[in-house]
């Protein structure tokens, strides 16, 4: 099967959750890790941020030949919780969202959800080859964050693309579906950057603008990442460089595991003022000693108000 999402997985795109491959109640991804929750059927392939898809909406792709089967393409576009979304009893048989259902023959199905209302590009009965747009990611039905969720069954019964064998071996994708199977990542960075106070949550899973310049008198330096996958005990390493050296380094431990999470560190403007330059900070996500993810983001502090650059 080919990608189902236009975007390069690690780089612009990133999953957020595996096919949960255990049975029971536990949860265990293709890895033997623990980026999936209880139950979950499908790959979640998202984009950072609701700037992000804003700027960007990716175009999602039939991962195969099939014919359309259903399609829905009158919910709203709004994150749950968000002013707009539907309740949550208006969502009963209908958290798909937005979507597109396949069915390639011999059993095999594939359906495409959460997808932004008004750009199906198909029509029930159409055939499509592999690749063909059948739409744009988006934020309908179910969901707390931009994503498509991607579906693979056969005779009705649940198939990991990652690795079609259920008695596959941790971490084993010699059986993956997938044309060019995309590496596994445990987790990682999805925006960081470098701002005068701490953001709040809410503003960085929207997406905060990027900040070319600053004013030396801006109350504090503060660097923040937000990343999902993190686990008890990971480490999250936050360095800060100016014309003048080293202003911090803080390691933060996470005591709970976290989907998603935001963390900052920053240091108050000193009497005077900053000196004028160019600062650097950055950001390490570390597990058993190892980094698994850094991020880097610098910052040019001026004397003056800070205007962005045309």
């Amino acid at each position: 099967m080919e990608w189902p999402v236009d975007c390069e997985p690690g780089r612009d795109c990133h999953v957020q959750n595996y096919v949960d491959r255990d049975p029971g109640p536990g949860i265990r991804d293709v890895a033997c890790g623990p980026l999936s929750y209880d139950g979950h059927a499908g790959t979640d392939i998202r984009v950072a941020t609701e700037a992000a898809l804003a700027a960007d909406p990716p175009a999602i792709l039939a991962a195969a030949e099939g014919r359309v089967t259903a399609l829905r393409d009158e919910m709203p576009d709004a994150l749950m919780g968000t002013p707009g979304a539907p309740a949550a009893a208006q969502l009963a048989r209908r958290e798909c969202g937005n979507g597109v259902v396949l069915d390639h023959g011999g059993g095999w199905q594939t359906r495409y959800c959460h997808m932004e209302r008004g750009s199906i590009a198909v029509a029930p009965g159409q055939v499509v080859e592999a690749g063909t747009p059948l739409g744009r990611m988006g934020r309908s039905g179910a969901t707390e964050f931009p994503h498509l969720h991607f579906s693979l069954s056969r005779d009705g019964t649940a198939v990991d693309p990652f690795a079609g064998d259920p008695e596959a071996a941790c971490g084993d994708t010699r059986s993956s579906l997938w044309a060019d199977p995309p590496a596994y990542r445990p987790g990682g960075f999805l925006d960081s950057g470098i701002s005068d106070r701490v953001p709040d949550y809410a503003e960085i899973r929207r997406g905060l603008p990027g900040r070319p310049a600053g004013d030396v008198t801006d109350p504090a330096l503060v660097a923040w990442a937000f990343g999902y996958g993190f686990l008890p005990g990971d480490a999250l390493r936050f360095v800060m460089t100016g014309p003048a050296g080293g202003i911090f380094d803080r390691t933060v431990l996470l005591e709970s595991g976290h989907a998603q999470a935001f963390r900052a560190f920053g240091r108050r403007t000193p009497p005077g003022g900053w000196m004028p330059g160019l600062y650097r900070s950055r950001v390490e996500w570390r597990r058993d000693g190892r980094i698994h993810d850094s991020r880097e983001v610098e910052l040019r502090l001026i004397t003056g108000p800070a205007r962005p650059s045309p």
